[in-house]
This record gives C-alpha cells, structure tokens and sequence, in this order.
C-alpha cells in the first residue's frame, strides 16, 4: 500500500476550507494518495464569513456578497451544490453622502472614474472646477513610474482632488478599510495604471475595455454582486460537508513550525505535533510570522499593518423609516463629519433577507483615525449609528433588534511596495522552506474570490511540489 502525503492547512477561512476542499477532489480525481488535515484555532469555521439567522432576518456579520465577474467565488458554490441558491443584489443604485447630503453615484462610472460625461456633468457631487480638473485626464499624458505608488497620488494627478475626496476615496477606503495615501496601487488595482499606460487616460481606457451601455427606460442596472439566499454562512457549512470526515480540527492553534528532514512539524497548542510534507498557511500574517519567527525574512509580516472595524445590523419595522430610499446604501465622503463610513440598505440590496414589512440597515464604523470607536461598548455603537441615521434618513426609533460585530485587526493594509514584499517573501519561502504556501486575505487581494483564487492557487504548488 502507498503511503499518502500529508498535507496540513493551516486556517479554516474561506482559503483554508477551498484548499482542502481542492485538495481532496484532487486526490480523488487524480488518484494522489494524500492525507488532508485542516486546523483552526477558533471553534469557528470561515474566517470572516458569519452569518446569523435571527426572527426570519439573515444578517452577515462579515462579508455579505462577492463580485459576480470574478468567477472563482460562484464556480465554488456551483460545486458545493448551492448553484440553485446564488442570488444577484435587488437594486443597483447606491449614493455617497457628501456635505450632509445623499448624491446618486453617477451612471458609468467604474469605482468612480467617469465613463460618461453627461451624469458626470449633472451630479452635485462636484463643483465646476472639479469637474473641469477631472476632464483634463483625457488630455493629460500619461506619467510612467518605476515600481508602486500610492492610489491617492495616482488618482489626483490624474482626476484630481475632488473625485478622490468624493467618489474614489469614500468607495475604495470601504472596500479596504484604509487611506488611499498609503494603499498601494500595485497590490489593489494594478489595471488602472496598465490604462494610463496604454490609452494615456483612465477615461479612455475605461470606455475601451469596459465599456458600458447606457439602460434602457425601466431597464434596471446589471447586478455586479452574488449572494447565497440563506447566506455566505451555508457556503461554509457545504463546503465542510464535503471535506473527509476527520478532516478539521477546530480550537487548536499552531504554535511554531520546524522544518525537518523529511517535511514539517507544527506543534500545536494542546502540546501534540503534526507532520506534514506540505503546508499551507491560509493565516494572516502577523500568525504566520509567528509560526516562524526564526525566519528573518518573513519581519515585514510583523510590521504590516492591520485595522480594526465594526458593523452593526439593525432591524426596524418599515414604519420607523420616514425617509426610504430606493438603493442598496451609501458611502460616506472622508470630509464628513460622521462617524459612520457606510450604510448598506440590506432589505433593498437583498430583499430576500428581510420579512415583508421590515427594514435592515447595516452600518459600519472604524476610520484609519478613528480606531477607537471599535472599542466602545455595543450600546455606545448603536448609538453613535442612530445618530448619523437620524441625520441622512430621519430614523428616530429605537431598532427591534441589533447585532454589533467587531473585527479586530481583520483588515490588512497593502500599503505601497506590499506586491514586492510579498513576492520576495515568497521567493525566499520556495527556497528555505520548500512545500509550504501562503493563502489569504493578508497577500494577494482581500475579496472572497480572491482569497479562493489563492486557495486553489496553493492547491497546485502543493501538487506539483509533492507529486510532479
């Protein structure tokens, strides 16, 4: 009898699960003898992914959706047997509070960059300066940059301050947590400078390669986003209906990891030890390079950072909401005196979670600078909401319900030159610590079908290091 290759995921996120989910149908398609051993240190499974039913509401306390063009995310559900449960976002429209004021986010435009003059032209979310400042991107050359640079100072020489201040910053800081000053553009969104590059103008290139039709009258807008009807939790639970039974350990952390002659040993918390010939590290960063602390060249992982942020989802009856709003929610502009960064319309964007009758808000909070508001008390939080709410929707109930979340350090900040770190970090693993791989949020995109695609990604080098 062959011996099978032991593999150890380490992290029962939404990387961990897919890289044993893949693994396994690997060894059974290909007929790799492979033994898959899955540890998490919480009695969690999912990472981020949490979802809660409560009184006939499906409330996401992590991520509630994924971007319907990146495939990974709905090929994985469709092969868990949830292809029947995908569901698209009700209505498309979303706004971004600017001055105290809700404004439509203008028609085609691509994470805020304008592919449309006309709706550009008409929105108040910019005065004629900026709009004129914005323009000049069809004119201005182009600018060719060795290396990264950061989102901010790419998008203001390009569109200038005012789109930066009030569309691009307030959509991709809630994408990121982060300041766009510091975010890296190598490491978020290498394709706009390809744009600039090729056209000499992001508008140019926008309207080339993702161009967008105008809708017809009563025509609703496509929907970017998918869902699962009773939530991203039951992809979470197929997936580890699928796993071998014996597959996941939960509660048990990985305290250090030792290479040896012939692989690897993880000694885990509870004083045992696993063997392992291949690793994958579907952690976060700070937990790998604690793992391996006795490699100097994983210390940038110690000084990346992380930030911390909070949601709370809020039930009403739909009389309490005197001012509806037919979208899926808004952002809030960095000059805003809220506190609040966005607010998703949840029983508009997915109808399907709410009872009839009812409204559920979602609002989230956690600046860069404002940190400390994670650490207030549940009451203090919901308080610190109503008060927004009250001023953008004229809210002044009491919820039925709330449900506040926090996420300490869950959000890793791929500050300028993170691509070259991670890729130098990766080069030096392959060469001291052959058979393991990194997973996850921490490296190579934060969206769920960016942490899959990672996961699937660490399925192959494991395969080919063991059995090519």
């Amino acid at each position: 009898m062959v011996e099978k290759k032991r593999v150890v995921v380490v992290g029962g996120g939404i990387s961990g699960l897919t890289s044993a989910y893949y693994l396994q149908k690997e060894a059974r398609e290909q007929g790799y003898p492979l033994d898959v051993q899955l540890l998490e240190s919480s009695d969690h499974l999912g990472g981020k992914i949490d979802t809660v039913q409560k009184d006939g509401f499906t409330i996401e306390r992590g991520p509630d959706s994924f971007l319907a063009r990146k495939e990974s995310a709905g090929r994985l559900a469709r092969e868990v047997g949830l292809g029947d449960e995908l569901v698209p976002n009700g209505t498309g429209q979303s706004y971004i509070l600017v001055n105290g004021k809700l404004h439509k986010m203008p028609s085609g435009s691509f994470m805020g960059i304008p592919t449309r003059v006309r709706p550009f032209l008409f929105s108040g979310l910019f005065s004629p300066v900026g709009k004129t400042r914005a323009a000049l991107d069809l004119v201005k050359s182009k600018k060719t940059v060795e290396g990264d640079q950061s989102l901010g100072l790419f998008f203001r020489r390009r569109l200038g301050n005012e789109v930066v201040e009030n569309l691009i910053e307030p959509l991709l800081s809630g994408i990121y947590a982060g300041d766009i000053d510091r975010l890296s553009l190598q490491s978020t969104f290498p394709n706009f400078y390809e744009l600039e590059q090729e056209y000499g103008s992001l508008i140019k290139g926008l309207r080339q390669t993702y161009p967008m039709k105008k809708p017809k009258k009563g025509e609703k807008k496509p929907s970017m986003f998918r869902t699962l009807r009773n939530g991203l939790g039951s992809l979470v639970e197929a997936i580890e209906e699928r796993l071998e039974p014996g597959t996941v350990q939960t509660g048990v952390k990985v305290d250090h990891i030792e290479k040896k002659a012939n692989g690897y040993h993880l000694l885990l918390s509870d004083g045992t030890v696993k063997e392992a010939e291949a690793v994958i590290l579907a952690a976060p960063h700070y937990a790998v390079q604690r793992m391996l602390s006795q490699y100097d060249f994983l210390e940038p992982f110690k000084e990346t950072n992380a930030t911390s942020v909070a949601n709370v989802a809020m039930a009403f009856d739909a009389s309490a909401i005197k001012k509806d709003i037919d979208g899926t929610g808004f952002v809030v502009s960095r000059n805003s005196d809220f506190r609040i960064t966005a607010c998703t319309w949840t029983h508009k964007k997915w109808p399907h979670s709410t009872p009839e009758g009812r409204v559920l808000l979602r609002c989230y909070v956690g600046k860069p600078s404002d940190q400390e508001v994670v650490q207030k008390t549940d009451e203090e939080i919901e308080e610190i909401v109503l008060k927004d709410l009250n001023k953008t929707m004229n809210i002044t109930a009491k919820p039925e319900f709330s449900i506040v979340t926090r996420w300490y350090d869950a959000m890793p900040q791929y500050t300028v030159g993170h691509k070259q770190r991670v890729n130098e970090i990766t080069e030096q693993m392959e060469k001291d610590l052959p058979g393991v791989y990194l997973a996850g949020g921490s490296y190579r995109g934060i969206g769920l079908p960016d942490c899959i695609d990672q996961g699937e990604a660490a399925v192959q080098n494991v395969i080919d290091y063991l059995y090519q």
